[in-house]
């Protein structure tokens, strides 16, 4: 496990049992201790200035907005508040999305999510990834006809009949891991063109279908390297809604060390000593911030030497 992993422990109580009652969750929402989460062109409301908070507002005084609104989900109970997240896209088409308070506006959550109190982060980041998928699950994948909301918004049914084909909110399970050669105390770290300038992480990929999570380690770890490894060691993961991810970290060993770069993944890809790790600052380099699980891996790494 890992310690201060951003988008995770919202504290929130998924309080599934109180999804299949329609009726009693929209008397929920009409309560006083009742709070919303707005979203706006995939953008969440926060308090802007030195220490940004996420904003959750009286549903009840918002009632209107959340019939209006593109979608409302049920995220469950803070304590015994019932929290709810609405996407009020269509509500204003003015730049910056409607106005809900002095102070407030809407920002991207990967760039905000690090500045906010992490089980603020995170529950923000529950209601991103869940109205991103009512967004793009609005149609039956098997006949193309529209889809209602159910469950809260956990589930959409095909509104035809004779179909009625039920999916689930997705997940994109992607693998991400740290190749270690432990013999000469190294570690293999990559930058994508899409890194800031400087920056080398670990490298990552999806899960395909049909492969174990170990196999998926594994055969990226090929793919983009050339390396040959082993033993690959799960030990953490981390919700990554941008879209619609799930990080889950690895150790793994390798079994080759001479590299063979796949150029349409990788800009570089080298292995590094702690020492060189440590040292790069001097050389105008740097790994991931400190809250992601990639940074965490080579952390667990540094420090273990």
């Amino acid at each position: 496990m890992f310690e201060n992993i951003i988008y995770a422990g919202s504290g929130i109580g998924r309080a599934a049992h109180l999804r299949r009652d329609a009726a009693g969750l929209a008397k929920l929402a009409g309560e006083s201790k009742a709070l919303l989460a707005p979203m706006w062109k995939g953008s969440n409301l926060v308090l802007t200035g030195p220490e940004p908070r996420a904003v959750l507002l009286p549903a009840a005084g918002l009632r209107e907005a959340m019939a209006a609104s593109a979608e409302t989900v049920f995220l469950g109970l803070k304590g015994k508040a019932p929290v709810f997240a609405s996407d009020l896209t269509p509500l204003s088409d003015d730049e910056g999305g409607p106005s809900l308070g002095p102070g407030t506006a809407f920002v991207n959550l990967r760039e905000m999510g690090p500045l906010l109190p992490p089980a603020e982060a995170a529950l923000l980041a529950q209601a991103k990834g869940l109205l991103h998928w009512h967004r793009t699950a609005r149609f039956c994948g098997q006949c193309g006809a529209p889809t209602i909301s159910e469950q809260g918004g956990h589930q959409r049914r095909c509104a035809k009949s004779g179909c009625e084909t039920v999916v689930f909110p997705r997940t994109d399970p992607a693998v991400i891991m740290l190749v270690i050669d432990e013999n000469r105390g190294r570690a293999l770290l990559g930058r994508a063109p899409r890194f800031p300038a400087g920056m080398y992480a670990t490298l990552a990929g999806f899960v395909e279908p049909g492969e174990t999570l170990e196999e998926a380690v594994i055969r990226e770890v090929h793919e983009e390297t050339g390396i040959t490894a082993d033993r690959a060691i799960y030990v953490g993961s981390q919700p990554w809604p941008f879209p619609a991810s799930l990080m889950l970290a690895f150790f793994a060993r390798a079994r080759s060390f001479d590299i063979v770069r796949d150029a349409h993944e990788l800009e570089d890809v080298r292995w590094f000593t702690r020492q060189e790790v440590l040292d790069f600052e001097s050389q105008g380099m740097f790994l991931p911030r400190s809250d992601s699980i990639a940074y965490q891996l080579i952390k667990r790494w540094l420090d273990e030497g």
